[in-house]
């Protein structure tokens, strides 16, 4: 692309709390942005509504309703692919527990609507560069990584993080229709020579996030804590997570962008890192000292599947891409409590039964459904 040409990209899901911020960051930078979002998700409508509430965009945000698993919306999709310079990919079924209830649908949505994609820009003019938005689930069981229990947390005790040279085991519906969808996007680049890169997500947070079922449990329980709900924590409470704050993503986003074609077909594990990391109890205690009593929370039996520890290994992206987490933990989750505490009128309008992340259940009205 030449320097100085208008950049446009296309963001499918572009509504949801990863997409909504994606499309904030790059109309910052000038860009010329196209949601593609089916605005099923509860909250969709207003994450649409504060960009376009916050910025003077004009001519460049564009709405396109459609689904890529719809074979009508498809066809608007390859139109759509011949308009755009990069796509990136976060239209998805997220919740692994909505995928064992409902295997098919998962599988359309994540591995079935992202074939669909990859065929859009196969056969278009001008095939735009793509990053797919896949999973550390990929993973599963983390076959062979040794785990020790401590005090209030569990640890690695052979490695510090998982690196992408981890055998892929995917477990449970939502894990094979994403590690899918992750190989097809893989092997496109190898095949058709499209630009592609696939990022394996850990844990997002920050400002627009909704925690739902399976996923979002930081910002959950954040608005347990905002509003006084109780909390079911499954296992121990020693399970541990690394945590990327939102507009660390976007920044990568953004790198691999200008560097596509030198990463074209590569994969990354995204996340926090070692240096970002948290159990629930720790969690807990954070939350407590903000709002200067006990949180009210019960345990219960572990749920089946539950990876007591993961942890990216950031260490590919900051020697190959220059890209490391700028936002501490620390500061990331005072951010988002800024935001949870300042807008609970946005977490009162639907009651929704939430299993965030297979670790947490919970009863409470909050604006439910927002894609990770």
């Amino acid at each position: 692309m030449s320097e100085g040409k208008q950049r446009k990209v296309c963001i499918t899901g572009g509504a949801g709390f990863i997409g909504s911020n994606a499309a904030h960051f790059f109309l910052q930078k000038g860009w010329e942005v196209v949601i593609f979002d089916n605005f099923r998700r509860n909250g969709a409508e207003k994450n649409l509504a504060w960009l376009k509430n916050d910025l003077s965009t004009g001519e460049r945000l564009k709405v396109v309703r459609g689904d890529v698993t719809n074979e009508h919306d498809c066809t608007n999709l390859h139109k759509l692919m011949g308009e755009v310079d990069y796509v990136l990919h976060l239209a998805a079924q997220v919740a692994v527990t909505t995928s064992v209830l409902n295997p098919r649908d998962d599988f359309l949505n994540n591995a079935f609507g992202t074939l669909n994609l990859l065929e859009a820009i196969r056969l278009s003019s001008r095939r735009p560069a793509l990053i797919y938005a896949s999973t550390n689930k990929v993973y599963g069981s983390l076959h062979g990584v040794l785990i020790e229990e401590l005090e209030k947390r569990y640890s690695f005790k052979n490695i510090q993080a998982i690196s992408e040279e981890q055998l892929l085991d995917f477990h449970s519906p939502y894990g094979c229709s994403k590690g899918s969808a992750d190989q097809y996007v893989r092997d496109y680049a190898r095949i058709y020579g499209l630009e592609t890169i696939v990022c394996r997500q850990s844990c997002i947070y920050g400002p627009r996030q909704f925690g739902v079922e399976d996923q979002g449990w930081a910002a959950w329980f954040m608005i347990a804590a905002a509003t006084g709900k109780d909390i079911t924590i499954y296992g121990n409470g020693k399970q541990v997570r690394d945590l990327l704050y939102i507009d660390d993503l976007v920044e990568l986003y953004s790198a691999l962008f200008d560097s596509i074609k030198h990463f074209r077909g590569r994969v990354f594990n995204v996340g926090g890192g070692p240096m970002n990391t948290l159990s629930l109890i720790e969690f807990i205690g954070l939350l407590e000292d903000k709002i200067g009593k006990p949180l009210r929370y019960k345990k219960a039996k572990e749920r089946p599947g539950d990876q007591p520890i993961y942890v990216s290994d950031v260490s590919l992206l900051k020697n190959e891409v220059g890209w490391q987490p700028k936002v501490a933990v620390s500061e990331g989750i005072e951010k988002l409590w800024q935001w949870v505490y300042s807008n609970q009128s946005l977490f009162d309008e639907a009651l929704v039964y939430n299993k965030p992340d297979g670790l947490i259940r919970t009863t409470s009205k909050f604006l439910p459904r927002e894609e990770d």
